[in-house]
């Protein structure tokens, strides 16, 4: 167990792993994969890193997905990219608006890479992945047989999708198609984007407002180790968040389709007093509640420690029980975790 996972997960966390090897294509994948299954090892493939938290030495082989490219095709009324796994998601980002490409600048600066985006359906400042997947394409991994799933059969949820379930060990993403539609309307719902004006206001400006915000309020995890959003805004029922707001009229509520209200977990948070709260090496982060930090050597179980601690006050004040957006990984693959900070 000599690889250290500490470059490979941007929390900063040092554990091992048996074997990390770095895929730049399809076949080195598979070749990766399909030795590590002859050994009877477990596999884990990772993007960036930038949604897990290990908690222990991983007994198999962590294969890094690297496969790059971007393509790029035009109808009357779209963009049409194809994305290689391995692109890291901020710089596509950039790529789009400086070729004139607008549609994903509300997702400026969320860590990580295109491949990760569908499994998280990724969303940041009222956009989602889902508004602009069109295809999926995986292979899979027994096989080596090639699958496009198209954006209605990822079954798309909040931080949720298919690769998070049915499809999570068997196949792996190769590449992400994006449709940009060329009639593009501005999402200014969110934040600092309220202040805009939607007549006047262009991509950049959107852009720029969405990377102030992150850069002013969120850690570098190059600084302070972290995994950016460490829990999920928790969605209630519209009984449970009438009460609530019956008692904190103030609290920030996002009304849903389907008739559910989702609450914002850092407000939650923040109200129960708990920025620059440490345990052990890893804080709640002094100017975004929502993310956790490891701020000084933190060990796996600093960070949970942490984040049951958070859990558990917030429960107590609002009867609302937050839940990690991160993955947490044990020895063999993904754990449940919320039974690990229950």
């Amino acid at each position: 167990m000599n690889h250290s996972l500490k470059p490979w997960n941007t929390f900063g966390i040092d554990h091992h792993a048996k074997h990390i090897i770095c895929a730049e294509n399809e076949r080195q994948l598979l070749s990766a994969w399909q030795h590590a299954t002859a050994e009877g090892l477990p596999v884990l493939i990772l993007g960036e890193g930038s949604n897990v938290l290990f908690l222990e030495d991983y007994a198999g082989t962590v294969i890094v997905n690297r496969i790059k490219g971007i393509e790029v095709t035009e109808s009357a009324d779209a963009w049409h990219l194809h994305v290689g796994a391995g692109e890291n998601w901020h710089q596509l980002v950039c790529y789009t608006l400086d070729n004139n490409m607008p549609g994903l600048e509300n997702l400026a600066l969320i860590p990580g890479c295109a491949g990760s985006s569908p499994i998280q359906n990724i969303g940041a400042y009222g956009v989602e992945l889902q508004q602009v997947c069109e295809f999926v394409d995986c292979v899979e991994l027994a096989t080596g047989k090639h699958l496009r799933l198209s954006a209605s059969e990822c079954r798309f949820g909040y931080r949720d999708s298919i690769f998070k379930h049915e499809y999570q060990d068997k196949f792996a993403i190769l590449a992400v198609g994006f449709r940009l539609t060329k009639a593009w309307k501005p999402v200014l719902t969110y934040g600092d984007l309220t202040r805009l004006d939607p007549q006047t206001v262009t991509p950049r400006d959107v852009f720029d407002s969405v990377c102030h915000m992150r850069m002013t309020k969120l850690p570098d995890p190059k600084v302070n180790g972290n995994a950016g959003s460490f829990f999920k805004n928790p969605v209630v029922n519209r009984e449970h968040a009438d009460a609530l707001l019956a008692l904190f009229p103030n609290a920030p509520h996002y009304p849903q389709r389907n008739g559910t209200v989702k609450l914002a977990a850092g407000w939650l948070i923040d109200q129960c007093q708990l920025k620059g709260y440490s345990h052990g090496g890893a804080a709640v982060h002094q100017q975004q509640a929502l993310v956790l930090i490891n701020q000084s050597n933190a060990t796996s179980d600093d960070v949970v420690g942490l984040a049951h601690h958070v859990r558990a006050q917030v429960g107590k004040k609002f009867n609302v029980w937050l839940e990690p957006e991160v993955r947490f990984m044990g020895p063999t693959g993904e754990v449940n975790a919320v039974e690990v900070i229950a």
